[in-house]
């Protein structure tokens, strides 16, 4: 009892401890019947009357101490748009700037990100980022730390560079945000990358333990007069898209392509949005990048389709990653009962209601509906979805979600079975401490078809995150005909948990800024069976002073057979069904320091491999040309040598990209793809012409060719499979 004391007492204080230091960590945002000239300059008399938000502290290589580069923040609003002030400092003018491209990620660069959590529920926020070159990206922070670009809306920033220092001006319309009216506070975080100083600060400050863009950690911003600006406005999104494919596999005649379509987004009130689309076209995305699949199972590609990416943390989040009820990608996908292959599946139309409805709740509400295709034996299918959130005590909250797929137009053959509909309701608990020291959630989900009774998925993660100290514990089950045919489920009939642990250390000498050392244990049971997998992992990793990273780790694996299995993703001969293979390899990750011209990463692989011996590895190599962009390499070659074959056999992905943006409103990208296991190459050039806020021409090229053998310079051929050029026009405007 006594010993249980002990540790109740420092777990209690390190609580305590994380609250006071965030205790008048508050900004107080005034009123200001003015507006600026956008120049960056920050030369207009409003700011010198303003107290700016200063005093970052070091988040690395240190967070016990100030913040070496000054970085100082102002603002004021008026009745339409926050503006914002930002002066940040170095120790020189080398400063870092990847590309001129929109969206950047923010390591390895200078830039500034500003968050706003307008709900003030410590997990959401808005985020607004610029570098010096005056480069804005935006996005979203869901579940109190997940980080996103996908979001876009309407606002400007300008940036002007000094010697040693820069400055930036942001304007932002309230009309983009989405807050609670009236309001009288929101909460407010900042982070800096400085790449001079080799710094990354924040403000009010955050542990180094913890990620980056944890809203924990977050300062009270006051509106000096309570902000009761209707943020309601209507925004229309057409697009027209026009461009020719041909099929030379099928030999098939070309194909025109020509559609009109378009989304609207409605802003019911300053917390909840309607989207609406009309036949919408994801022609503007780009294609997936390709990877070495050595798995028995379905691998995820994310969603990256415009109209399903706001609000998605609250669609698609609920379950585990490998069980999620819901996964949009599968809406608009069909599968040809004729030739058993996946194709496109013309969407009609489609509505989402999202947001909250008060400081605590969130609901959600989706439907969309696509077309049948009689000729390849696609039914016409509805989707929808239900959600509701609410908010518990701090950070976190409890879910409900409910997802029908109905069959409303029947084209299959006889001879094909489908569902007349799939359902699946579930609940989920999401929990996070005040500091993110405990984080977990729990869920429980039910699906249900014509021909199956109530089936059941659960799953429990909790994690315990200190400065010295992390550990995890998760657990799932899945049952063997759970079905949630609009969700994403890597596997059935299992139970398995995942235990780990690891000791931190932060040396800060001259080489090793900090590394850990862990253990970790991921085992799987059938229920009727025993077990069937396991992976037992001693690894250690960390960062060097000047931002390389490192990892190695030995692991232990074993498997069971159900079905037979390739596990070269070859070809080649299978291992037979019934077998259980138990080996030993070694993996290993390093990434050099990113703010460099040349960067690089390698991720070895060197063992035992089912009944034989795998060597492999994977990376990139990256030149950047500041500040217009970049050349990389991705590659991914392994080698395999097993009895069961007739010599070795090998695999290669090779992906040279060249990103290049002439200015800030015109991007270009050329890349190839050549994947042996596939024998497929797929070349990619893509110009996108941002030539009004949120408003872009885009023009996308794309051929496949079916890749001969290899192994020979002479044996080298390629067979051209599809080609299509597509024209997109889109503009967002504001009514």
């Amino acid at each position: 009892m006594k010993h249980l004391f002990c540790i109740c007492s420092i777990l209690i204080s390190g609580l305590c401890s994380a609250q006071i230091s965030n205790i008048n960590k508050s900004i107080t945002i005034g009123y200001a019947n003015e507006t600026i000239t956008l120049d960056g300059k920050l030369d207009e008399a409003i700011w010198s009357k303003l107290t700016p938000i200063e005093n970052f502290r070091q988040n690395f290589p240190s967070d016990s101490v100030p913040a070496r580069a000054p970085t100082q923040i102002y603002m004021f609003a008026n009745d339409q748009h926050l503006h914002i002030g930002v002066v940040c400092h170095s120790s020189g003018n080398n400063w870092i700037v990847n590309s001129l491209r929109r969206d950047y990620q923010a390591g390895g660069a200078d830039n500034i990100t500003l968050l706003f959590d307008t709900f003030s529920d410590g997990t959401n926020a808005f985020f607004f980022g610029i570098n010096p070159e005056g480069v804005l990206r935006e996005g979203t922070i869901s579940n109190g730390g997940d980080f996103s670009l996908s979001w876009e809306n309407k606002w400007k920033g300008r940036s002007h560079v000094y010697d040693n220092y820069y400055t930036a001006e942001l304007v932002i319309p309230f009309s983009t945000l989405r807050y609670n009216i009236p309001s009288e506070k929101w909460k407010f975080y900042a982070y800096r990358f400085d790449s001079q100083t080799n710094e990354i600060s924040t403000w009010p400050g955050t542990p180094i333990n913890q990620n980056i863009t944890n809203m924990a950690y977050s300062g009270d911003m006051i509106w000096e007069k309570t902000l009761d600006t209707k943020s309601g406005s209507v925004s229309l999104i057409p697009f027209v898209t026009s461009g020719i494919n041909k099929n030379y596999e099928d030999d098939t005649a070309t194909n025109t392509i020509y559609e009109i379509g378009g989304d609207a987004k409605i802003a019911i009130t300053p917390g909840l949005n309607l989207d609406l689309t009309v036949n919408p076209d994801f022609s503007q995305v780009e294609v997936d990048a390709q990877i070495t699949n050595l798995d028995r199972f379905e691998i995820f590609f994310p969603e990256r389709r415009q109209f399903f990416l706001e609000n998605a943390d609250l669609f698609g989040e609920f379950g585990f990653g490998n069980i999620n009820p819901f996964f949009s990608r599968r809406i608009g996908v069909g599968t040809d009962t004729q030739t058993d292959a996946t194709i496109q599946n013309r969407i009609y139309g489609g509505v989402r209601l999202s947001g909250k409805i008060d400081p605590k709740t969130r609901i959600g509400v989706l439907n969309m509906q696509t077309a049948s295709e009689k000729s390849r034996g696609v039914p016409g299918t509805n989707y929808g979805v239900g959600v509701i959130q609410r908010k518990l005590w701090s950070r976190s909250n409890v879910g409900i979600i409910a997802v029908n797929k109905q069959i409303v137009e029947d084209v299959t053959p006889d001879s094909v079975s489908i569902n007349a509909y799939n359902r699946v309701l579930g609940a989920d608990f999401n929990y996070a401490s005040y500091d993110n020291t405990y984080s977990g959630k729990t869920f429980v989900h039910t699906s249900f078809t014509p021909d199956n009774d109530a089936q059941l998925a659960h799953g429990t993660f909790f994690e315990y995150n200190t400065r010295k100290l992390g550990m995890f514990w998760s657990h799932e089950y899945v049952d063997d005909n759970y079905n949630a045919e609009v969700g994403f489920v890597r596997r059935k009939d299992y139970f398995r948990i995942s235990p780990g642990a690891e000791l931190r250390y932060y040396p800060q000498n001259k080489w090793i800024n900090d590394y850990a050392i862990s253990a970790e244990m991921d085992m799987f049971w059938r229920p009727e069976l025993g077990k069937t997998d396991h992976t037992y992992s001693l690894g250690i990793g960390g960062q060097f002073t000047e931002r390389a990273q490192f990892n190695f780790s030995v692991n232990h694996e074993y498997i069971f057979l159900f079905n037979a299995f390739d596990p070269t993703g070859t070809e080649s001969d299978e291992l037979a069904a019934g077998q259980d293979f138990s080996y030993v390899n070694v993996t290993g990750r390093f990434r050099s320091d990113t703010r460099k011209v040349f960067s690089w990463e390698v991720n070895p692989y060197l063992g035992q491999y089912f009944n034989g011996w795998r060597y492999g590895t994977d990376g990139s190599f990256t030149i950047r040309y500041q500040p217009y962009g970049s050349f990389t390499l991705n590659y991914a070659v392994n080698t395999f040598n097993m009895p069961h074959l007739d010599g070795s056999r090998q695999t290669f992905l090779i992906s040279p990209r060249i990103d290049y943006t002439l200015s800030k409103s015109l991007f270009t990208s050329f890349f190839i793809q050549y994947n042996s296991q596939t024998d497929n190459t797929n070349i990619n050039a893509r110009i996108q012409w941002r030539f009004a806020p949120v408003s872009d021409l885009i023009i996308v090229y794309t051929d496949n060719y079916l890749t001969g053998n290899i192994d020979t310079i002479d044996r080298f051929a390629l067979d051209i499979r599809n080609r299509s050029i597509v024209l997109k026009l889109t503009y967002w405007l504001n009514i």
